[in-house]
């Protein structure tokens, strides 16, 4: 065998490194938290919530409700007011955070919490680039409108104005009018991240999945009937996006994962529990490591925080990609 100079074993070696890092997977923690007007509305202080998001180790955080809701908050008509938490929020993790201002509808006080910098929002606002040790990742962040709510309307429910329904067919039409130009904002900005590393979207989409309302959810006791519910459907369809959450755990009797609500129980008349918050990811070669959803008590959370500052669990997942 020949022996190469030094000074050429040096040179081949730094040009590897490169392609050795691009192979080495990068993993991280995100986070979907809807935190309940920012924690004013109950009087919560920001460290309470700082606290829940430590104790998930959340790298990426999509946030919603920064702000409080207004005295006066309606079914159909409920603007968010106030000063919102972001900064603060970030302040006390140490992190960086992008402030979602614009109005539209996919938006109600949201913001990006990040371990990593931050950089461009895209268009409509519903999302940022974000820099992982040189990997290009998109964080998305949307809360969608909360009326008119299917489930309440199906059971029965007063909630605003809203008429009852009696079908699937009436539940699904619904949801795709009333949750529809949000998600076509959301396809436009997605458009932005194609060619990323790895991209995430959190969201409160007030309204439940079609995996979770199934025959199999009904005749374990979980829902009144099986309703092939539009807009997770469209996220993962039309952007190409994983439920983290139903990757884990495919058995939604097994682990129905409610996140609505902490604040009433299970046998409240007046309410029902379901799965409305997300974290969706996509990549090339995503894996999904864990998933958790994270609370006020077990076995409703995987991870439990007391005190529990707000009216949604929250969902965390470890990936790798």
């Amino acid at each position: 065998m020949t022996k190469l100079p030094r000074a050429i074993l040096l040179s081949a070696a730094l040009v590897g490194a490169p392609a050795m890092a691009a192979e080495t997977p990068s993993e991280l923690t995100v986070m979907s938290f809807n935190i309940w007007g920012g924690g004013a509305n109950e009087e919560k202080d920001v460290s309470e919530t700082a606290a829940v998001i430590r104790a998930a180790g959340a790298d990426i955080i999509g946030i919603q409700e920064t702000k409080p809701e207004p005295d006066v908050c309606d079914a159909d008509d409920c603007v968010p007011t106030g000063s919102s938490v972001a900064r603060q929020l970030a302040e006390a993790l140490g992190f960086h955070y992008y402030e979602q201002a614009k109005t539209n509808p996919a938006l109600w006080a949201n913001a990006i919490l990040s371990r990593y910098p931050i950089g461009k929002p895209t268009d409509n606002d519903l999302g940022a680039e974000i820099d992982v040790n040189g990997r290009k990742v998109y964080a998305f962040n949307i809360h969608l409108t909360d009326f008119p709510y299917q489930p309440y309307q199906l059971l029965g429910i007063d909630y605003g104005p809203a008429p009852f329904l009696k079908t699937a067919e009436e539940a699904v039409a619904a949801a795709a009018k009333a949750r529809g130009p949000a998600l076509d904002l959301l396809m436009k900005d997605m458009k932005q991240a194609e060619g990323a590393d790895a991209v995430f979207l959190f969201g409160d989409l007030n309204e439940p999945s079609y995996r979770d309302w199934t025959d199999a959810a009904v005749k374990a006791g979980h829902q009144p009937m099986a309703v092939k519910y539009p807009s997770a459907l469209r996220i993962e369809q039309q952007a190409g996006m994983t439920d983290l959450l139903r990757a884990a755990y495919p058995d939604e009797v097994a682990k129905p994962a409610f996140t609505w609500t902490p604040t009433s129980e299970p046998t409240d008349k007046d309410d029902h529990h379901d799965r409305i918050d997300y974290v969706f990811g996509r990549s090339a070669k995503l894996e999904t490591l864990s998933v958790s959803v994270v609370g006020e008590r077990s076995p409703q959370a995987d991870i439990v925080v007391t005190p529990w500052p707000s009216d949604h669990r929250a969902v965390v997942a470890k990936v790798r990609f």
